[in-house]
């Protein structure tokens, strides 16, 4: 199991399963966000299973699964809704953490400087660069852009 820590209260990591969620909790989360669709993997580490595991381990759950397609501004909206409206630490997981580390990039754009959100993905192990031209117009279209 490979979390990786992106903020005190925000956690990544590739694909969780079952007998993960002990450990999970034992490292003090306390609310998982399944960001990962169900047809990317076999039915014992979907969704439901996933789910099953994390509520036995007293865990708070929510699905938010999400593709380059799917990575809206909408969707952004709500994964910053759910991490900000549970229980923390919360932990993200997707096939690998990155989209999860990504939806976070994109929700801080135009809250946070850009410069600070690539340096604090970097940090938790995510070379986001790449990015930068996203954060930069999303900020400046939030009316919010702030100097780096």
């Amino acid at each position: 199991m490979d979390i990786r820590q992106i903020t005190p209260t925000y956690f990544v990591a590739p694909q969780l399963d079952p007998a993960d969620l002990p450990d999970i909790a034992a490292a003090g989360i306390k609310t998982v966000i399944c960001n990962r669709p169900d047809g990317e993997v076999p039915p014992a580490l979907q969704a439901d299973a996933i789910e099953a595991a994390t509520l036995a381990a007293g865990l708070a759950f929510h699905r938010l699964p999400l593709t380059h397609q799917t990575m809206n501004a909408e969707n952004v909206a709500q994964h910053m809704a759910l991490t900000e409206d549970t229980q923390t630490p919360v932990l993200a997981y997707c096939a690998s953490g990155t989209r999860s580390t990504v939806v976070w990039c994109l929700g801080q754009a135009g809250r946070v400087p850009t410069d600070d959100i690539l340096r604090t993905a970097r940090d938790g192990g995510y070379d986001l660069d790449g990015l930068r031209p996203t954060l930069d117009a999303i900020a400046a279209q939030s009316g919010t852009a702030r100097r780096d």
